[in-house]
């Protein structure tokens, strides 16, 4: 790594191209991701130009980058996958999913090539050798006999229409019909000297192309040469594209008019040095060099296309990349501030209104102030489930081939917005879940038609806010939850269940750790391992996982998160001396109730009635052994919250209000305290326990 950083910034003193090698991970990551969303939406039978252009572009800006930081097998990698990008997107090759298999290869392969040149050059290289000879096979038009036989009538076809004729290698074997002509060419700068004389061998193994010769005169890192050929400038450059970048070659006629493929933009350096013996010094008319990201104009989209990159233009000149520390560091110094403003709002409710006007309302205007502060702060953090969502096409792909299955899969409000300390938290749980559907839910082929169902099965991932939560929920259209081979196989694991119990308390075995209805086990599933890990996970997250099953039908499971973890609004209660914070999202009112209301059942259970509706109530005097130092003082408040699904009535003593607090972890701390989410500091600066309302419910089940 350290070599490399030398070679690169050896061109000017003391310039270090170091500095930019975390953009430059950054921008390759994103156009991965992108390349490989655009591959997996890819219709092969009949793709467009404005779809392969895209795929193409993204190979390149990787290619450039790579050459640039001076990340050579990166490079040689993308140049070749954009070499088989070319070829596709002007018609030279049919489209096939053996191409589309080995570009998403070249993909990982890149991801994990860029990852080590990030590391400093640790761990195992990757061979790109078998990907290389692969792509330079379908480039060629030599595909796998069953990729030859699936497009065995479009080659027919096309044989019968003259097609024009197209510069490439010898298995191609092109015939040029025009005038031989004398031409110069210059090739440069190069990244490897071995290019020119592979561009050498072009000519002696194409029959018909012509022949080369070395001119002198050229610098050190470039290659003049003098050629008699009948091929066409566009068929030249197509040659040489299999082996340097187009906006590495040069061509004029050996007269020295300058015929290169544009004569738009200046030479961006000299070629000539006027020495005996050297080329002629008339202009050159070099191929521009694109920028980062840009297009040659052999690379350009149709005029069509030219809004949406106007458009694209302005929404990368308007954002900015931003560590998360900083972000995180931000969201900290906006709680605290939270924290102050409430002091600030406690001590003042004492003063005179008169007196003091002017400062009460210098407070009414920071606690709004901070307010749409904290909103905003929040947003910045708030990222799209896409992020989480285009994932998954890539991985239900190869597990479906893999399964010999048809998978479709839907995604439905990406655009919903969730926490990055949550994305990141939720995306194992719900790539197991994926999975889950993929390999016990959706059946084969041959068994969705014997049921009448479509050969394709169909997996949907769905977002929405519900509340002040996120529901995440996927769902299949698969063979769905077997109720008796549940029942069946949790006995024999020695659970306690009955022919009598609810269907959704039937699903919730699911969650028993090392649970499982597979046959026998695979590299896929069948081990029992996964989903007590998926619930255990999500309730970390103060979260909830729901079940929902018809047999025949397909599975549906619906995951509750709360939106953020850092702010949040909530409702203060008091029960003797202490104050208790309720996530304001789960509240659902409050009254007040005379002891008489409350019945006592079996095991000193009490219930309330509630609109003709017996609901559990929860004393939380008894859960926290609140002591009481005035006796005379009882609880007769009953606040509802649900979570769930379900409600339950805690008995409070006093509403304190509602208000704004910043969420702190009280297990990393003190440690995990149950029926307790967290912690805030109040106006006062004292403790407050944030319930967990999920806990308490589940409490109140069993």
């Amino acid at each position: 790594m350290e070599q490399t950083r030398q070679e690169v910034s050896g061109a000017g003193a003391d310039f270090d191209l170091g500095q930019f090698y975390q953009i430059f991970f950054e921008e390759a990551s994103e156009n991965l991701d992108l390349m490989e969303q655009m591959l997996l939406e890819l219709d092969l039978r009949s793709a467009n130009d404005e779809e392969l252009n895209g795929i193409f572009r993204c190979a390149h800006s990787i290619k450039g980058g790579s050459a640039t930081f001076g990340f050579a097998d990166v490079a040689e990698l993308t140049h070749q996958m954009e070499s088989l990008l070319d070829r596709l997107r002007r018609h030279e090759v049919q489209a096939v999913a053996q191409m589309v298999d080995v570009l998403l290869e070249s993909a990982d392969a890149a991801r994990h090539l860029l990852a080590r040149h990030q590391a400093g050059g640790q761990g195992q290289a990757v061979s790109t050798t078998a990907l290389l000879r692969r792509i330079a096979d379908l480039a060629a038009g030599l595909l796998p006999d069953d990729a030859a036989a699936a497009v065995s009538a479009t080659a027919a076809a096309a044989a019968a229409t003259p097609a024009p004729a197209r510069a490439a290698p010898k298995a191609l074997a092109p015939a040029f019909a025009g005038q031989a002509r004398a031409l110069e060419i210059r090739i440069g700068p190069l990244e490897r000297p071995e290019q020119a004389d592979a561009i050498k061998e072009l000519f002696r193994d194409i029959p018909g192309l012509g022949s080369i010769r070395d001119l002198a005169g050229a610098p050190a890192n470039a290659r003049w040469f003098a050629v008699q050929t009948a091929a066409s400038n566009e068929e030249l450059l197509d040659l040489l594209a299999f082996h340097v970048a187009k906006e590495q070659v040069q061509l004029r006629d050996a007269a020295a008019a300058p015929v290169a493929p544009s004569a738009a933009s200046q030479a961006p350096y000299e070629f000539f040095t006027g020495a005996p013996g050297a080329p002629p010094t008339a202009p050159v008319a070099p191929v521009p060099a694109p920028e980062a990201g840009a297009e040659t104009k052999a690379d350009a989209e149709p005029k069509g296309a030219e809004p949406k990159a106007a458009a694209q233009a302005q929404v990368e000149s308007t954002t900015i990349r931003v560590d998360v520390k900083k972000v995180d560091q931000l969201i900290n110094l906006v709680g605290e501030l939270v924290i102050t403003q409430a002091m600030l709002a406690q001590n003042s409710r004492g003063l005179d209104a008169s007196a003091y006007q002017q400062l009460l309302a210098g407070l009414a205007d920071l606690d709004r102030n901070t307010r749409d502060l904290q909103e905003s702060v929040m947003s910045i953090r708030m990222i799209p489930m896409s992020i989480v969502f285009n994932r998954f096409p890539r991985m239900l792909r190869d597990l479906a081939n893999k399964l010999g299955k048809k998978v479709e899969l839907v995604t439905l409000g990406e655009a919903t917005e969730l926490d990055k300390g949550l994305v990141e938290k939720i995306i194992d749980p719900l790539t197991h879940l994926v999975r889950n559907s993929c390999d016990h839910g959706i059946e084969l082929p041959a068994d969705r038609l014997a049921m009448g169902k479509p050969e394709q099965g169909t997996i949907t991932l769905s977002a929405a806010h519900q509340g002040g939560s996120i529901v995440i929920e996927v769902r299949d259209d698969g063979r769905g939850l077997a109720r008796g081979k549940i029942l069946r196989k949790a006995r024999e694991r020695g659970l306690d269940v009955s022919e009598q119990m609810a269907d959704a308390d039937v699903w919730q075995l699911i969650f028993a750790p090392g649970f499982s209805t597979a046959d026998q086990v695979t590299d896929v599933s069948g081990r029992g391992v996964g989903m007590d890990v998926v619930k255990r996970n999500i309730a970390a997250l103060n979260g909830s996982v729901e079940v929902d099953s018809a047999e025949g039908y397909g599975m549906k499971v619906s995951v509750r998160l709360p939106l953020t973890l850092a702010i949040m609004d909530g409702m203060s209660v008091g029960v003797g001396e202490e104050v208790y914070i309720l996530p304001l999202s789960c509240v659902v009112e409050s009254f007040q109730v005379d002891t008489d209301a409350v019945s006592t059942v079996a095991q000193g259970s009490q219930l309330v009635k509630v609109r003709d509706e017996y609901m559990p109530v929860i004393a939380l005097e008894k859960i926290f052994q609140v002591p009481r130092f005035d006796l005379d003082k009882s609880s007769c408040i009953m606040v509802v919250v649900e979570d769930d699904g379900s409600r339950v009535a805690l008995l409070v003593d006093e509403l304190l209000g509602q208000h704004q607090v910043v969420v702190k972890n009280l297990e990393s701390n003190y440690r995990k305290v149950p029926n307790v989410s967290g912690a805030t500091i109040l106006g006062d600066g004292t403790v407050a326990l944030i319930l967990d309302t999920g806990g308490l419910v589940r409490r109140a089940r069993h």
